[in-house]
């Protein structure tokens, strides 16, 4: 059956991916990879007529193509249950995640928000309480997270392989933003390196806290004090295109988090080195079906993404849809995150209590931690480095 004893797809309601968007269809493929969900709204974009226009990529109904994301929500809770959206997502600008996230939960819709979760750390701390007093499931789409192998790796740490973690070291490495290309209009650029827009940060609030992110879900270490340098050094920027940050775990570890915007010709270079008491291990994500484990006095090992090979755990066994030599990635990564929230809506809706906290996928309290992270590495900043507290009273173990 179809999402078990719900036997049926869940409905997706879209507020943002109209025309020009790269995320929006990113969301919807992911979304409706497994055939557990379908795409039967949406606010696709602040424009009305741009809205209607964008339905037919998603293969929505001109009448189920809403001219803001108030429409859908009011409209949609007047359906029968099992044809109204049972899920929002939210593929919008930074700055307007709070405002319809709290509306989605407010009118009793699950939501899928992508990252960073709201504009500052008051709305995300706000948003949490919101969604804590409610019964909607709510997912964030760190994707990263849902690789086969970082799952893997998830599960090999926090069984104690690699014995104590003493060291992360977490990058994501650009290079789109060298020139300014956000004065030519450039969509993606503009709002991104718009206070106004993307917030207190630029580089380090887009994809800094991926690479944050990342760490903390394969480790489960937390953290407890932060130092940071960001910089512009692109002429006439707003916001920081380059950054380092040094991080001090409670266990006495120590984290990096490098984020660029700037070097010429890397794409999208997220790698990750986490080095323990018995081992270490590495993976990049452009090459993600590969991750190395190294122990010293004995070989380096290669663990390649199988379904089928007997050290794949459980975890990166369930991410897995395809054998052994045929590259699963960037979608597959997003469908995850999406499958494993649908598991606990799906459970939601047969009366079930489901984990808020420890969760399989990124939550509202990995979004409040990622704007701690934002926030304390821009004043960091501005004081030269200075450390600064840096604890989420319900983070994630």
């Amino acid at each position: 059956m179809t999402n078990g004893p719900l036997n049926r797809k869940l409905k997706m309601g879209m507020v943002g991916g109209g025309q020009g968007s790269f995320i929006g269809k990113v969301h919807s493929i992911a979304a409706c990879l497994d055939n557990r969900a379908e795409v039967v709204a949406g606010a696709f974009s602040s424009n009305p007529q741009r809205s209607k226009a964008s339905a037919a990529d998603y293969n929505v109904a001109e009448s189920r193509a809403y001219g803001s994301y108030q429409e859908m929500f009011d409209k949609e809770r007047q359906l029968p249950e099992g044809e109204r959206i049972d899920f929002v997502t939210v593929a919008t600008p930074n700055h307007t995640h709070f405002e319809i996230s709290k509306a989605a939960v407010e009118a009793g819709f699950h939501v899928m928000c992508d990252k960073p979760m709201t504009f500052d750390l008051g709305q995300a701390e706000e948003l949490a309480v919101l969604v804590d007093n409610s019964s909607v499931v709510f997912g964030l789409t760190h994707n990263y997270t849902g690789y086969p192998l970082i799952r893997q790796a998830r599960e090999m740490i926090q069984s104690g392989e690699l014995g104590e973690i003493q060291a992360v070291r977490a990058n994501y490495i650009q290079g789109w933003l060298r020139s300014k290309i956000e004065d030519s209009d450039q969509k993606q650029a503009a709002w991104r390196t718009d206070p106004s827009k993307s917030g207190a940060a630029g580089c380090f609030g887009d994809i800094a806290t991926h690479a944050y992110n990342l760490g903390r879900y394969m480790t489960g270490l937390l953290s407890e004090e932060i130092s940071c340098h960001l910089r512009t050094f692109v002429p006439g920027r707003k916001l920081d295109d380059y950054g380092t940050a040094l991080i001090k775990y409670d266990n006495g570890g120590l984290g990096t988090v490098t984020a660029s915007q700037i070097s010429h010709g890397r794409e999208n270079d997220v790698t990750i080195e986490i080095d323990g008491t018995k081992g270490s291990l590495s993976w990049a994500q452009e090459n993600p079906n590969a991750m190395q484990v190294r122990a010293n006095g004995q070989p380096h090992k290669i663990y390649t993404r199988d379904p089928n090979a007997p050290y794949m755990l459980a975890s990166g066994q369930a991410a897995c849809r395809l054998p052994a030599g045929h590259p699963e990635a960037f979608f597959e990564a997003f469908a995850n995150i999406y499958a494993a929230a649908f598991d606990a809506i799906v459970a939601k809706h047969s009366g079930e209590k489901v984990e808020r906290i420890n969760t399989v996928y990124p939550n509202v309290h990995d979004g409040v931690e990622g704007m701690l992270f934002i926030q304390q590495s821009v004043a960091s900043s501005q004081q030269n480095g200075a450390w600064l507290p840096f604890k989420c009273d319900r983070a994630r173990r």
